[in-house]
């Protein structure tokens, strides 16, 4: 287990694809076979890979896995089977989607137990349809609004309106052909069922590795990373595309009176976007990098302007770090995130009113320390990987 499968597609009339695919469950085997679609893995990292890397581990001794996901190179997970689809030429923002490969997902999905999928991209549409057509139970995940998400990450504004109608109708078409949904917040499930989506649904909240991500030795770290002690250091983690809001972030930053600030993004993504942000001095871009808890820990305050998010699995891993965090209202974020207590909120149109809170909280670490502290404590009791991963199981055992 742990092989890493790559097809050729351009010779697929030449490859055994049974070989790939998992052998169903035979009289006497206790393990299910699940396939997990998804469009977004490893080594590229964003909030589905990192979820995915903290899922597949706790659910490996419970089920015979298999992953079909795009190739973006090479990657394992020790017990899970992992089968590459080649991307597509075209580049979405920051994303480059897999190719549609309906006949051979289908393969996959009519040799397991259980589908498990984690996006609408083209690995996810094939499986849920061919779950559909071979009656097996399909299990989404659901990441973002996608009704949301598309539109900001792609479109022009003229043409924003237009694309949330497809989106919208696109996305409750297929969801409403799954057999269950799995949702991050309570929030996000009524969203659903207001946008039309009729699948039964339930809640599983994202967690953190609270061992990786905490406080830490902030000197060592910037001496690590050679950030200045002295500087004042604004973070973001994550990656950077337009939906993200990143130029909003960029301006308050620029507008911040204070001498020695570093704006450090931590991440990677649209090049037009991360050019502009290098184009300053005071800008640090990290890349994708697997050690982001590293990062954070030399980070003074931690800024979330997203457009639109679910629960932003990065805000948790920044409290968990102990950082004071300066949100959008958006997505779960407005439920665990305490005005005053755990985090502060502010406009993301408005970069002036971000940078007054910045400066606010530059003027007084004893109230960065407080917001830090309870965020550490908000993780510590409401967000743990090992309870997903239980609420996960639990609603895959009973499809």
């Amino acid at each position: 287990m742990g092989k890493r499968v790559t097809i050729d597609w351009d010779e697929r009339e030449n490859v055994e694809w049974q070989e790939y695919a998992p052998k169903r469950a035979t009289e006497g085997e206790t393990k299910r076979r699940l396939l997990i679609a998804t469009d977004n893995f490893l080594p590229r990292w964003d909030g589905i890979s990192r979820f995915l890397s903290e899922i597949l581990p706790r659910l490996r001794d419970t089920y015979d896995i298999t992953v079909i996901a795009p190739d973006y190179g090479p990657a394992t997970i020790p017990g899970v089977r992992i089968v590459r689809v080649p991307i597509a030429r075209n580049r979405y923002g920051d994303y480059r989607p897999a190719k549609f490969s309906y006949r051979y997902v289908r393969t996959l999905v009519k040799s397991s137990d259980i589908v498990f999928t984690q996006a609408l991209g083209p690995i996810g549409v094939a499986a849920i349809l061919a779950a559909r057509s071979c009656k097996r139970p399909v299990v989404a995940y659901i990441h973002s609004v996608e009704w949301e998400l598309v539109p900001k990450a792609l479109a022009a504004p003229i043409f924003r309106g237009p694309l949330v109608t497809i989106t919208r109708f696109l996305a409750r078409w297929l969801y409403n052909r799954c057999t269950m949904l799995i949702l991050p917040s309570e929030s996000t499930a009524e969203q659903f069922s207001w946008g039309g989506v009729r699948t039964p649904k339930r809640i599983a909240h994202l967690g953190v590795d609270t061992k990786k991500f905490h406080h830490g030795d902030r000197k060592a770290a910037r001496e690590l990373l050679r950030i200045p002690q002295d500087a004042f250091v604004v973070g973001y983690h994550g990656r950077v595309a337009h939906e993200k809001n990143l130029i909003t972030l960029l301006r308050g930053f620029r507008r911040l009176r204070v001498a020695h600030k570093r704006l450090l993004i931590i991440g990677d993504g649209v090049p037009a976007i991360v050019d502009r942000l290098r184009k300053h001095t005071d800008v640090t871009v990290s890349g994708f990098t697997d050690d982001v808890a590293l990062w954070l820990q030399a980070v003074d305050v931690y800024v979330q302007p997203s457009l639109t998010e679910t629960t932003s699995l990065s805000v948790l891993e920044a409290m968990a770090c102990g950082l004071p965090v300066v949100s959008a209202k958006v997505g779960f974020i407005t439920y665990y995130l305490i005005d005053g207590h755990n985090g502060v909120f502010f406009d993301n149109t408005d970069a002036q009113e971000l940078s007054v809170k910045l400066a606010q909280l530059h003027r007084d670490p004893v109230f960065r320390t407080k917001l830090g502290l309870n965020a550490r404590k908000t993780i510590e009791k409401s967000f743990q990987w090992d309870a997903t991963a239980q609420n996960i199981k639990d609603v895959l055992d009973s499809v």
